[in-house]
């Protein structure tokens, strides 16, 4: 079946698909971008997706390799030990900055959000859960009126929804994302920016050691 896409900024709406087939793992990292099949699911020539393909590239989402074609990018241990300290730190300045802007209207809303949350990992669905997640963390980037800070967390954010996700699925880990986001709230709701700095830098932590626990493991079981 092909999917029509519209010729305005034709490259940009490829890469925007390809993007979403990533994050929804319809794309799994390591998986070969067959060209000519998406091509003709799109119904466009070659020159837009790869155009696309070079977006995706830049921003760390796939790899362009020589002769051998287009690969969706695996995030190594090392590279995650690597951006995770750097976003536990940015997105704790954007929970202490959210804090200090928050008015009882943005609390409401955080608090709305924050109940999804509950309600999904009540239900044990990670999928719905991560994306809820997602559209938590960003309400407080937004919060923080600070738009350099959300430009450089929104380009890293993109490379680590490769691996993000995958932390969910540890026994366990869905209880405990929940009980930090339980104490992110809790310094909104006592309007405290150190507490909520703190706890946010301990929430990505938390998911990083996750990742790196499931890495040793599956590294064992392989």
């Amino acid at each position: 079946m092909t999917e029509r896409i519209s010729s305005q900024a034709l490259y940009l709406q490829v890469a925007d698909r390809l993007r979403e087939q990533i994050y929804q793992h319809e794309l799994a990292p390591g998986d070969a971008i067959d060209e000519m099949a998406m091509c003709e699911r799109f119904g466009i020539s070659r020159t837009p997706l790869r155009e696309a393909l070079k977006v995706l590239s830049s921003e760390g989402l796939i790899e362009l390799i020589p002769r051998r074609g287009s690969f969706v990018r695996s995030m190594e241990i090392d590279e995650l030990n690597e951006l995770f300290p750097i976003m536990a730190v940015l997105e704790g300045l954007c929970a202490r900055e959210a804090v200090e802007n928050c008015a009882a209207s943005d609390l409401t809303k955080l608090e709305n959000m924050h109940g999804k949350l509950e309600t999904y990992a009540e239900q044990g669905d990670i999928d719905s859960y991560y994306e809820q997640n997602f559209v938590f963390h960003q309400a407080i980037q937004d919060l923080s009126g600070n738009k350099w800070l959300q430009r450089i967390i929104g380009d890293l954010r993109k490379v680590l929804r490769l691996a993000r996700h995958m932390q969910l699925t540890i026994p366990g880990r869905l209880g405990e994302s929940l009980e930090e986001h339980r104490l992110i709230m809790q310094a909104f709701s006592q309007h405290n920016p150190d507490m909520a700095d703190q706890n946010m830098q301990n929430h990505l932590k938390q998911q990083w050691q996750s990742l790196v626990e499931k890495s040793k493991l599956e590294a064992k079981s392989g």
